[in-house]
């Protein structure tokens, strides 16, 4: 007696899919059946017999047939309800530490972007210290609409910032469950609308809230900021490797405050150094997306709502600014002529 003479004797049974295993050993026999829990009433006389069919064969002490719930398989989920519809790229622009102009870089590159004729959304993605009302001169709540925040508009771009809904002197006071919760807020509960580019300007360091946007926005790349000296350099560099942790790519890096030029004899003075941020995109081989000055215009405009790019387009800030968009316009056309399915191994 083995499991083969257990098989061609249940072969009379015509068991088909329903046999779902045979075991055999030291005269005791277990044979397993799959079928569906309301099927066990009506084939108990079918178990029944087999047992009595085995028993009687030679050198079988014991049979015993069970029967197993069938289960079907479950469906598929169905698709996931994009978090960003109509939204063609997303973009972030992060730091590895804060105090690096981030921000500054975030809005003059939306509206750079958007002069170069794309529809752009800015998304000010820093609960804690958000600052795109102030540097876009805008200080009203949003409107509801169907149950959805309508962005505010500035300098031909769609804008959404914490700062919209909570006065400028408050401190935000909450744990990290409760800015997961903005965020998601901010990302699915606006109406973006149909937008060429949405650009975040991310909150500084490599946290939840960086993993969460990562996830959820679905990132085409990243532009990391930094300034030349080493130590910010060093968190530059942390920036880049979340990033590829998460599978985002790093489209590249802009040093920012790169020198500083004298108002009065236009004197050039590298006060935090200058190139760091150019030699470390080469180290870690990601493209170098340009250097912008540190000048008085760009603080003066920031402070008055009124980005560089945008109140003096001529100066040497704004071209800097619009150089750093030029590059990454061009990736962004590059991606969409390459086909609409981009894949990142």
């Amino acid at each position: 007696m083995n499991e083969d003479s257990i098989r061609v004797a249940l072969a009379k049974f015509n068991l088909g899919k329903m046999l779902d295993g045979v075991h055999a050993q030291d005269g005791l026999v277990q044979v397993t059946l799959s079928i569906k829990r309301e099927e066990a009433a009506t084939l108990e006389p079918l178990r029944a017999k087999i047992e009595a069919e085995l028993a009687a064969m030679k050198g079988v002490k014991n049979a015993a047939v069970v029967f197993t719930a069938h289960r079907e398989p479950a469906p598929p989920p169905p698709p996931a309800a994009p978090t960003l519809p109509g939204v063609k790229r997303v973009i972030a622009v992060a730091s590895g530490k804060g105090g690096v102009g981030k921000s500054t870089v975030a809005v003059n590159l939306a509206v750079a972007l958007a002069q170069s004729g794309l529809s752009v959304g800015l998304l000010d993605a820093d609960i804690y210290g958000p600052s795109l009302p102030r540097m876009l001169g805008l200080n009203r709540k949003p409107e509801v609409r169907d149950g959805k925040m309508l962005p505010l508009h500035a300098w031909g771009v769609k804008c959404m910032s914490i700062g919209f809904l909570v006065d400028e002197n408050t401190a935000m006071v909450w744990r990290g469950p409760m800015v997961m919760g903005a965020l998601n807020q901010m990302l699915s509960q606006v109406e973006w609308g149909a937008l060429d580019v949405l650009v975040i300007d991310m909150p500084p360091g490599t946290g939840d809230a960086q993993l969460t946007l990562a996830q959820k926005a679905n990132l085409f790349g990243a532009v990391i900021v930094s300034t030349p000296q080493d130590i910010a350099l060093l968190d530059a560099r942390r920036g880049v490797k979340m990033f590829e942790q998460v599978h985002v790519p790093v489209l590249g890096i802009v040093e920012n405050m790169s020198y500083f030029c004298c108002p009065n004899c236009n004197h050039r003075t590298e006060i935090f150094g200058h190139g760091g941020a150019e030699a470390e995109a080469a180290r870690m081989n990601v493209p170098f997306l340009g250097a912008v000055p540190l000048l008085l215009a760009i603080r003066e405009t920031g402070d008055e709502g009124a980005p560089v790019v945008a109140s003096d387009p001529d100066g040497a800030a704004a071209v800097a600014f619009k150089a750093v968009a030029a590059q990454v316009a061009g990736l962004l056309q590059g991606a969409a002529q390459a086909g609409p399915k981009i894949t990142i191994a």
